[in-house]
């Protein structure tokens, strides 16, 4: 549960924008209404819901279209599905937004608001990189030298301060195969800063961009784009199947790198290498469907 209000600012304090920024996109969604909505799929058989003040470890999520909470299907995103990967002993809250990056996660004030949100012994998974890359962009364009690391060591510091864990992700890459049936790289520099970052200070990484590619090849040009929305059409978000593979690659890392979230991760070991098939994986769809594409790509 969230709304977009923040915390008023003291007298003589700079003066900027009390509620986050929200688009039409987050209105129309259960996201910023401050209620807590539930959706049943599959066949439900639900006779009562008791709710009640719980205390757990709170795993916060900062990023892009790909991490990002879908408001309907065919879209979905490994952070929608990392619930899935863990149990019902910590919680998960998704404040990414589509077409984000590291500027506009902070212009909005997301970013202000996470951290109203975020107490000591939290996690904040940091992912960014697909949209802070287009030069196109100007206003939040962030090159992979200068720029984007100094902004991610400001997430971090801002993090820390709060005694709260930082943990870095490196972005998915794009489903672009050469001819040689090898994915091609259009995130490198971007995912090379990140794990530069991560070691220099000492930050947990989660090389996401290492195991999206492992899990597209081994897929292969024909099977990889049904882990993808629009039948594959699309080749930046996945849909259910593929959020599924990555979420589950991020719950594999998580369990081999941050000792502290290990014991909260579900699946078995998942091998990127060697990905369930599609039919192996049926999920239930949302009632909702729309075609419209996130922003960013």
């Amino acid at each position: 549960m969230r709304n977009a209000r923040l915390p008023a600012q003291p007298a003589g304090a700079p003066r900027f924008g009390q509620t986050v920024l929200l688009d039409e996109r987050d209105l129309a969604s259960f996201s910023w209404d401050d209620k807590l909505t539930f959706e049943f799929l599959g066949q439900p058989r639900v006779s009562a819901i008791h709710i009640e003040p719980a205390k757990a470890p709170r795993l916060f999520l900062a990023g892009d279209s790909t991490v990002a909470d879908q408001y309907t299907e065919p879209f979905t995103s490994w952070g929608q599905m990392l619930p899935a990967m863990l149990d019902d002993r910590v919680a998960v809250a998704n404040h990414a937004k589509s077409g984000a990056t590291l500027k506009s996660f902070i212009a909005q004030l997301r970013f202000s608001k996470l951290l109203t949100q975020m107490q000591e012994g939290d996690w904040l998974f940091i992912q960014f990189g697909h949209n802070d890359q287009k030069a196109e962009w100007p206003m939040t364009y962030l090159d992979p030298e200068l720029t984007y690391p100094s902004y991610l060591r400001s997430y971090i510091a801002e993090a820390r301060r709060r005694g709260v864990h930082p943990v870095l992700v490196t972005s998915p890459e794009r489903r672009n195969f050469d001819d040689a049936g090898r994915i091609k790289d259009t995130l490198g520099a971007y995912a090379a800063a990140v794990r530069k970052v991560a070691a220099e200070e000492n930050v947990p990484l989660i090389d996401l961009n290492r195991d999206s590619i492992a899990i597209m090849q081994a897929l292969g040009p024909d099977i990889s784009p049904r882990a993808f929305a629009e039948n594959g059409k699309d080749r930046t978000h996945n849909n259910n199947y593929g959020a599924w593979l990555f979420a589950a690659a991020i719950a594999r890392q998580v369990r081999e790198k941050i000792p502290e979230l290990a014991p909260y991760v579900v699946p078995g070991n998942f091998g990127p290498a060697h990905p369930p098939l599609p039919e192996a994986l049926p999920i239930a769809p949302s009632i909702s469907l729309e075609e419209s594409k996130p922003e960013g790509s």
